[in-house]
């Protein structure tokens, strides 16, 4: 199904607080994550999505990565249960607008699930089971959203869209850790050279391929593989172990 809306939420004041191991943490500039998520919106509805601005959340450091708050299918939401207590709330608003489109269903101890984790296809789905996702996670989101999920498992990662992500036309966009990955088989896999994985996570909308600026190996790659390419800024939430898809909630 194509996406008509995006839901964003700008980084609010206790946006450098976030959860990161990244060396550069320190270095966070909330005015410029603030400068490159509007650029980021920007983009969005140039490229034909309705913008849904939600208010910024002064409190909840990592609530601009609304993605990982709700999983949408078919007229449906899962409203994920997110993995860390520090990140729990996050999904109440999102919660709240998405009803006034959808049908919506908390995801239910046990369960843990992030939408971070799950790859949309045209038939289906691959989640993976990681750090923020598990098993009951991903049984719940099967049921309610009735769809067929297939499970990547690796509990050492903190995402599986940090290393591979859907470009459509049966072509995937991945790091050599998951190029070979059973669950990838049946696409066309593009590998992201070893010096460039944060690349992975990129977001298609429409045919147009979003990248993170600065890597041009894998610019170069995407396009040459037929896709247009529009490359932003993200460093600043790449400090915060964020990327492109985790800006937005599509449907």
């Amino acid at each position: 199904m194509k996406a008509r809306r995006a839901l964003v939420r700008a980084p609010g004041n206790a946006y450098t607080r976030c959860i990161s191991c990244h060396p550069l943490r320190h270095t966070i500039s909330l005015s410029r994550a603030r400068a490159q998520h509007q650029a980021y919106r920007i983009t969005l509805s140039e490229l034909g999505l309705d913008i849904i601005e939600m208010e910024q959340d002064n409190e909840l450091p990592d609530a601009c990565f609304v993605e990982d708050t709700a999983v949408v299918h078919s007229g449906k939401a899962l409203i994920c249960r997110l993995a860390k207590e520090s990140r729990r709330g996050e999904e109440m608003p999102v919660e709240r607008l998405l009803r006034q489109y959808l049908k919506t269903k908390r995801a239910e101890l046990p369960a843990t699930i992030e939408g971070g984790d799950v790859i949309h296809l045209p038939e289906g789905m691959i989640s993976g089971v990681t750090q923020r996702t598990n098993k009951e996670g991903v049984r719940q989101m099967s049921a309610w959203l009735g769809t067929e999920v297939t499970t990547v498992e690796d509990r050492s990662i903190t995402h599986l869209k940090s290393y591979a992500t859907f470009l459509g036309k049966g072509t995937m966009l991945a790091t050599q850790q998951y190029a070979t990955h059973p669950a990838l088989a049946k696409f066309d896999v593009l590998v992201v050279p070893n010096d460039e994985t944060y690349a992975a996570n990129s977001l298609t909308i429409d045919g147009t391929v979003l990248l993170p600026a600065g890597r041009p190996k894998t610019t170069s790659l995407v396009r040459s593989a037929g896709y247009d390419v529009v490359n932003l800024d993200t460093s600043e939430f790449e400090k915060c172990e964020g990327a492109l898809t985790c800006l937005s909630l599509l449907f």
